[in-house]
């Protein structure tokens, strides 16, 4: 019988181990799918940002185009 309680320990120490490992592999993965969210929202700030500012110049670029195509035609009407 001692063989056989020798061959129990060594499965419930087994089980444990793999219990430990498995708690800690969930732990890890917790905190790279928290860390992930944390980059992707950053990430997701920074082009709204770039799109905000796009926005912004390619509507200050209409308005000097607009300004310019006025000018031209008192111009040309003046000239």
């Amino acid at each position: 019988m001692a063989f056989m309680d020798k061959v129990k320990g060594w499965f419930g120490k087994t089980k444990d181990v793999a219990g430990d490992v498995a708690d800690k592999t969930k732990d890890v993965a917790g905190d790279v799918a928290d860390k992930t969210k944390d980059v992707a929202g950053d990430v997701k700030d920074k082009v709204e940002d770039l799109v905000d500012r796009g926005g912004d110049e390619a509507e200050g670029a209409s308005d000097a185009a607009a300004d310019a195509a006025d000018d031209a035609a008192g111009e040309a009407t003046d000239g």
